[in-house]
């Protein structure tokens, strides 16, 4: 499972454009972060298998793997990774968290790299999701312990 362990938020960043990468590489790592790239979906995907990242920022629009395929992808290594996912036609194809399975979508705008900060620390620091059901399981183990 891919956790935080550290106060320097890792960053996987998977992009095709290579301009965009080094833009967005060096914009979260003047706010502290340490970021490693990715120029396709398939690189992406091996990065996140072997290493630990505290969000992951992804293109939508990339040959043979696009985003949401790679979400799909790193969703069934780790359901609580955290997941940006940007794109240039988030309107016109009606990108959403609830069709896409990222935590935000993001457009490619002028307001990209301010959203891109603040919604990169606000998952950093969100607290990691329990998946469904674990609650009431730990519940049911401890009343049977109570016993």
């Amino acid at each position: 499972m891919n956790t935080p362990t550290h106060s320097t938020p890792n960053i996987l960043l998977v992009d095709d454009n290579r301009d965009g990468l080094l833009v967005r590489r060096c914009l979260l790592e003047e706010i502290g972060c340490c970021v490693q790239i990715a120029v396709n979906g398939e690189e992406g995907l091996k990065l996140f298998q072997a290493g630990k990242f505290d969000v992951v920022v992804t293109d939508y629009r990339m040959p043979r793997m696009d985003g949401r395929e790679l979400i799909q992808r790193i969703r069934a290594l780790d359901p609580n990774a955290r997941i940006i996912l940007l794109s240039g036609f988030v309107e016109p194809l009606g990108l959403t968290e609830q069709n896409t399975g990222a935590d935000a979508v993001l457009s490619k705008s002028a307001n990209e790299p301010a959203h891109l900060m603040r919604t990169v620390k606000r998952l950093v620091n969100r607290p990691v999701r329990k998946p469904p059901g674990s609650q009431k399981d730990h519940q049911a183990r401890a009343s049977a312990i109570g016993r």
